[in-house]
């Protein structure tokens, strides 16, 4: 059985094992690149949902924008849930 430690190989401590450093409850507007351009991954997901959800496609939102606008369609649509 192997058991997780928080060791590194030098013996060093690292804070990010076991621990939830996910970025997924992190609110977009907290984001220090959210007013860059979205990203080409965001802007394919966006206009797949906006297209199953009747709705239009703005190529121009930032990547928190677009972050935001991909969570209400994925409700509208119950994608991603």
């Amino acid at each position: 059985m192997t058991t997780k430690t928080t060791a590194d190989h030098a013996g060093h401590e690292n804070p990010k094992i076991g621990a939830d450093t996910s970025n997924r409850d992190k609110n977009p507007d907290d984001w220090t690149t959210g007013d860059e351009p979205m990203t080409g991954a965001q802007a394919s997901y966006l206009k797949t949902l906006s297209e199953e959800a009747g709705e239009s496609f703005d190529d121009g939102l930032t990547k928190a924008e677009a972050s935001k606008r991909i969570d209400a369609l994925q409700d509208k649509t119950g994608r991603g849930k």
